[in-house]
């Protein structure tokens, strides 16, 4: 490969996630409801999709997990806090209230959500 082969796609890379950059989530107020989370990606690039089945139901300061897959039945995680801090999602860890989970807002409409964890997954929800 030459070096401006090189310089091609590194320019394409740069411009590719300055379109998916992130935006930032205004308070707790903008997740209030029932989420269905419709699929997963490893990566905004990813073509392959996960399907899920669970909801995520925000209310007030806590987050519940509903409808999760598990051995062929299906469960629901305890509610967690979650906050809104320096316009990302921490959402507590079950078990261990010091450790949370940590999403990047990447797009939201009235009806749809899309929030990139921090190992770069990225989940796709639909307003019920």
């Amino acid at each position: 490969m030459n070096k401006y082969t090189v310089l091609v796609f590194a320019g394409l890379s740069m411009l590719a996630s300055a379109v998916m950059a992130e935006v930032s989530l205004g308070s707790a107020q903008d997740l209030q409801g029932s989420w269905k989370l419709d699929h997963t990606k490893k990566s905004l690039a990813s073509l392959d999709e996960i399907k899920r089945e669970d909801t995520w139901e925000f209310k007030g300061d806590k987050v519940t997990i509903l409808h999760i897959p598990r051995d062929g039945t299906y469960y629901d995680q305890l509610p967690v806090a979650f906050v809104v801090e320096n316009a990302k999602l921490k959402i507590s860890l079950l078990g261990r209230s010091d450790k949370f989970d940590e999403f990047s807002l990447v797009e939201k409409t009235d009806k749809t959500m899309t929030l990139k964890g921090k190992f770069g997954d990225v989940y796709y929800f639909v307003k019920k």
